[in-house]
């Protein structure tokens, strides 16, 4: 999967979409049930920027 929506993840699903867009998820999760509206944004995962980068022939630059 590319791309999740906040309601998808929580804090569990850092390795796929970062530690900020996990907590975002998490947020989300955690306080709509409790009449905070929150817009349901989406966070791209590690597999799309992996994908993204082979795509387009980009490589890294290797720290050493």
């Amino acid at each position: 999967m590319l791309i999740k929506k906040f309601s998808q993840i929580g804090i569990k699903d850092i390795s796929s979409v970062g530690g900020k867009n996990a907590s975002l998820g998490e947020m989300y999760n955690q306080l709509l049930p409790q009449g905070v509206h929150i817009p349901n944004g989406f966070a791209s995962t590690s597999t799309a920027f992996w994908n993204f980068l082979k795509e387009n022939d980009i490589q890294l630059a290797r720290k050493t």
